[in-house]
């Protein structure tokens, strides 16, 4: 069976002149490596594709695969996510991971907790800011915390994001709004701990993997993981796996918001608990970051003795299963 791989290669953009932060959630060569090494002692032949130009001119010459193993990010637009999975879907070509969709709803942090909220799953309120004038209609009470709509990897977030009254709002809604085009969501801020759950499988044989807790150490960026404390992760994060009955909620939250969703073969939920202890669904990444070592699914998988490889047999396992190729 022939894998193709698509991918966005973060040193292939910062030599275009993209910046280190707008090419955050794209993958280092070692994670392609990574990826392209567990399929090879999968017993599967790979080749590798790249990002969605190179998909687009490669499907024209006629080229086509068995199945596309897809982490692409795309660059621009809220559907930059589904690009690939558009294609491939008119292409006929089976793929890892969620389909165009579900990828263009949970890119949308707004419209995701609308999605979420409507299947009676707990989540912050909340309130869009696609521009300036939109900033004096928010009615939450703070402390709030502010963050892009449409980014990953802790893009625009950092020690200000929490809002403690009006003025702060303005001011950091002023400063992020040129940055992020796609416009910033206000949640009410949840105090409590946190934790990402990892899930891997599609509807009713989706299964929680693993559930991780985040600790801020007392070096690192206050209130949230953000994009400082997720690039140096290594220096300022302690991980733990917890096993006591706040963490098991958060997985029936994690797992219900999953197939809620739709979302498919792994990924992984944020949630974060409030000042009563109830769990509360946050974000949502249905193309979860698979580095062997820095990404947060793979972490939890090496805490919990899983091989990166068996990750990666789990996530075919389920993709050719959807497509009929088991």
């Amino acid at each position: 069976m022939i894998i193709g791989l698509t991918y966005d290669l973060r040193s292939d953009y910062l030599k275009e002149g993209f910046t280190e932060e707008e090419t955050a959630e794209f993958d280092r060569e070692s994670t392609i490596e990574a990826i392209e090494n567990a399929l090879q002692q999968l017993g599967y032949k790979t080749d590798r594709i790249g990002h969605v130009k190179h998909l687009l001119n490669r499907l024209v010459k006629g080229d086509r695969w068995d199945l596309v193993f897809n982490i692409c990010e795309g660059m621009y637009g809220i559907g930059r996510e589904a690009q690939v999975p558009a294609l491939l879907d008119a292409f006929n070509i089976p793929y890892t991971f969620s389909d165009a969709l579900v990828l263009s709803l949970t890119l949308h942090k707004g419209m995701t907790k609308r999605v979420i909220r409507d299947c009676g799953l707990v989540t912050p309120d909340f309130a869009f800011i696609e521009s300036e004038n939109d900033i004096e209609k928010v009615n939450l009470p703070c402390p709030l915390f502010v963050k892009p709509m449409a980014e990953g990897t802790g893009k625009g977030i950092d020690a200000k994001s929490k809002i403690n009254n009006k003025n702060e709002l303005i001011s950091v809604c002023k400063s992020l709004l040129p940055r992020f085009s796609l416009g910033l969501i206000v949640e009410t801020f949840v105090p409590g701990r946190e934790f990402t759950v990892g899930i891997v499988g599609t509807g009713e044989q989706a299964r929680v993997i693993g559930t991780m807790e985040v600790i801020l150490n007392s070096e690192a960026e206050a209130h949230s993981y953000t994009y400082l404390n997720k690039e140096k992760c290594e220096e300022l994060v302690v991980y733990s796996i917890p096993e006591d009955e706040t963490a098991k909620k958060c997985e029936t939250l994690a797992l219900a918001s999953w197939r809620c969703l739709n979302c498919r073969d792994a990924g992984r939920v944020d949630i974060r608990i409030d000042n009563t202890g109830i769990p509360n669904f946050l974000e949502i990444n249905p193309l979860a970051g698979l580095h062997p070592e820095h990404s947060d699914l793979p972490i939890i998988c090496n805490f919990i003795g899983i091989p990166y490889k068996n990750l990666i047999r789990q996530i075919m396992d389920s993709a050719k299963e959807r497509a009929g190729l088991t």
